[in-house]
């Protein structure tokens, strides 16, 4: 194995100071951020197509902070007028708290649960909320869990796909310049195939955060070298740092 020199985060770069830049004073290695994808809003025509009623519903679910930007953004371009009344509820507080950038917060019904599916399900699953008709946000790549969830309790819930994810244009980028390369969605992997479509891994090191980016690297016939979270790693930072111990 080389020695490890140049490591690439498929992510954008920190704007603060991060663990990455730990693993930069202590190991001496350079690290580089590339998005390899981007998200991006439905087209106003495609979102059309999907022939649902906004304002017939009386509650929205919102997942992430993404899926309140593509909301708001779809809503504004639609010319659609979001009613006092609307009821909102968020899988977290962090993301309900997002909501401030498009809403005067105090003046809404807004609930989130603690960062968990299940939290989120018990809030709209309730005696005093079971009657709404929710409007569920999504994206076209949306892990078929999260709807089944909420129909599966006998939810009124409509599935609204509002953005996407496609592959960033990476035609410059000098993949074999690194010696690890970090990714953290299967999203990811399908964008290296698309840009690099002769690419052959070679002694370049793959990372994988989550099981289903680990899966997506296996599947394409690449070899796995590093995964996280796993116990006693939870980030990719430290499963980097833990092989750079091992391996430097």
């Amino acid at each position: 194995m080389r020695k490890v020199k140049k490591i690439l985060i498929s992510q954008p770069e920190p704007s603060e100071k991060s663990p990455y830049s730990d693993l930069v004073e202590k190991y001496n290695v350079e690290i580089d951020f590339r998005p390899f994808i981007q998200v991006e809003s439905v087209s106003l025509k495609d979102f059309r197509k999907q022939r649902i009623e906004l304002l017939t519903h009386t509650a929205v679910i919102f997942t992430a902070r993404t899926a309140v930007d593509h909301f708001f953004h779809i809503c504004e371009g639609l010319r659609i007028n979001i009613p006092e009344s609307m009821k909102y509820f968020c899988m977290s507080e962090a993301v309900a708290l997002y909501l401030q950038k498009y809403i005067i917060y105090r003046k809404r019904k807004i609930f989130f649960g603690n960062g968990s599916l299940s939290s989120l399900l018990e809030l709209t699953n309730s005696s005093k909320h079971k009657g709404e008709k929710f409007f569920l946000v999504l994206a076209d790549s949306f892990k078929l869990e999260v709807p089944k969830t909420f129909e599966r309790a006998k939810l009124k819930v409509t599935r609204a796909i509002m953005y996407r994810t496609i592959a960033s244009n990476l035609s410059d980028l000098k993949l074999k310049d690194y010696d690890i390369v970090a990714f953290f969605s299967p999203q990811e992997i399908k964008s290296l195939q698309n840009n690099f479509p002769n690419f052959e891994q070679g002694d370049t090191l793959f990372a994988a955060f989550g099981p289903a980016t680990a899966k997506a690297i296996k599947a394409a016939k690449y070899i796995l070298s590093i995964e996280a979270p796993k116990s006693e790693i939870p980030s990719m930072s430290k499963a980097l740092d833990v092989f750079l111990k091992n391996n430097l």
